[in-house]
């Protein structure tokens, strides 16, 4: 591609590079110049404009970003493209899903050519339908097909949206006196709303292991979850002891994610269960979000995959949050539901 001032003798059919502004209206960049543009320049008093001029090897800005985001996914992976537009196209997630990407793919495509570029949400970033999944911009007004085709060999089937597999939830409430009642279902309800999922029960039971293993083995939902009165602090406590009780088994206890320390994962009759720690009654960012999505859509969710959580799992501390203060009480007594 050739890039550069050119009398206007020498501008037809070039790309305008930079934007001008005409009596008879604005001419903007990226459009390729015709005798009727010429015309306007040339009553304007401009003789000589910047352009871009592509070669026989070179592919336009539009059509190249279609190409390589086109090679991104497979058609059926509840995604879609939105129409080119100055070298940008754009991933759209068609249903709620959690982003799978093989990032040595794209970093592979990156590398190709700093003219071809592509972005992407974190891996296992969870989306809304609509939500943008990736972004691909050709920054020139063209690129050479030799480096496209190889940046699209090397990004091809990079990026997968996993869908929900389970249709609802149940939630489990315990209670004591003076306790946090029905505090946290409508941010667990969100939650699996945000999921294309749906609340379908909350039981209610005394906070202690008989009661709670009763309410485990009446739960209908695809999905169990545990939010408690009073904070698991062991995996012996109430309930991990209750869903074992039950006849289920506890696989995680203990969380890299802050908030989320204290969830625990298991299963009763091959159904997940997730017991989320009392900060999941706050519509925050939370580590429940993480592991929800991602059970939520079928993807493996053991201790190895939880230990990996910890690097970008501190999600509530920002640069300008202050230290805490020294506690009035011994630390031993004070809450905590992470």
């Amino acid at each position: 591609m050739k890039f550069g001032p050119v009398p206007l003798t020498e501008a037809e059919g070039a790309i305008l590079a930079h934007s001008l502004k005409l009596p008879s209206g604005r001419l903007r960049k990226g459009v390729v110049l015709q005798a009727a543009h010429l015309d306007d320049l040339r009553a304007a008093g401009i003789h000589e404009v910047t352009v871009a001029r592509l070669g026989a090897e070179d592919v336009h800005e539009d059509a190249a970003a279609h190409l390589l985001a086109a090679a991104l996914f497979d058609r059926a992976a509840n995604i879609h493209l939105t129409q080119p537009f100055t070298g940008r196209v754009n991933l759209i997630a068609d249903a709620p899903g959690v982003v799978l990407i093989d990032a040595d793919r794209i970093n592979a495509a990156n590398a190709v050519d700093p003219m071809i570029t592509v972005a992407t949400v974190p891996a296992h970033h969870q989306l809304r339908a609509g939500g943008m999944v990736a972004t691909v911009k050709i920054i020139s007004y063209g690129v050479a097909q030799k480096a496209l085709e190889r940046a699209a060999d090397l990004a091809r089937g990079a990026i997968r949206l996993a869908v929900p597999v389970h249709a609802d939830a149940s939630l489990i409430l315990t209670e004591i006196p003076g306790g946090p009642g029905d505090k946290g279902v409508e941010a667990v309800e969100n939650r699996l709303t945000g999921l294309g999922m749906r609340l379908s029960e909350t039981l209610r039971c005394g906070h202690d292991e008989a009661a709670l293993a009763q309410a485990i083995s009446r739960a209908t939902g695809e999905i169990v979850l545990i939010l408690t009165a009073s904070a698991t602090s062991d995996p012996q406590d109430t309930a991990p002891q209750a869903l074992r009780r039950a006849g289920g088994q506890v696989t995680r206890f203990g969380l890299p994610v802050d908030p989320g320390n204290l969830l625990f994962l298991g299963q009763i009759d091959s159904r997940p269960v997730i017991g989320l720690p009392g900060s999941a009654r706050s519509p925050v960012l939370h580590g429940a979000d993480w592991v929800l999505a991602r059970v939520a859509c079928g993807l493996p969710v053991d201790s190895a995959v939880i230990a990996r959580m910890g690097v970008g799992g501190l999600l509530k501390e920002i640069p300008t949050r202050p230290q805490p203060r020294r506690p009035r009480t011994a630390p031993s007594e004070l809450p905590d539901d992470g």
